[in-house]
């Protein structure tokens, strides 16, 4: 590792810890030639993802953007952060745990739905009427009606 003072490219470790979160390690070192210390972060390089869109375009998967979306769904609903910062997560580990470099925007959309109907059915409605792209009210009925259904078959 480089000096940040002398630029001499030979430095030692003093110390090792990791983040809370375990993403990051984070090291003190000693230049071996000025002897002054510095700290560096190491963390895991992803591969990046693009996203394909409806419309063939490529754009780099963002969770950031993914998280907007389900935010503004369950927008002045009961949903706790942490179970939005939860969905986001699992699905980001879905993305890259497929090893693919290209996935299609629409399976991000049916990860999303699929989570969102198991935390909050209005939030769910909401995301599918935008994602889906319901163009009139019966495809909204048609939605919630097989929500109902659906809860009607658990509760027997």
């Amino acid at each position: 590792m480089k000096c940040m003072y002398c630029g001499h490219l030979e430095s030692k470790v003093i110390d090792s810890r990791s983040t809370e979160d375990g993403t990051i390690i984070r090291r003190r070192r000693e230049c071996m030639a000025c002897g002054k210390r510095f700290t560096t972060y190491e963390t895991v390089e992803h591969t990046p993802i693009f996203v394909i869109k409806s419309n063939g375009a490529r754009q780099a998967f963002d969770a950031e953007k993914l998280k907007r979306g389900i935010i503004k769904a369950c927008e002045k609903r009961p949903v706790p952060a942490s179970e939005i910062d939860r969905l986001v997560e699992d699905i980001q580990k879905k993305i890259y745990n497929s090893l693919e470099q290209e996935i299609q925007s629409k399976d991000i959309g049916e990860m999303v739905c699929e989570g969102l109907k198991e935390i909050d059915e209005v939030a769910y409605v909401r995301f599918a009427s935008v994602y889906r792209s319901f163009t009139d009210s019966n495809a909204f009925l048609e939605e919630i009606e097989s929500i109902v259904k659906k809860g009607k078959k658990k509760n027997k």
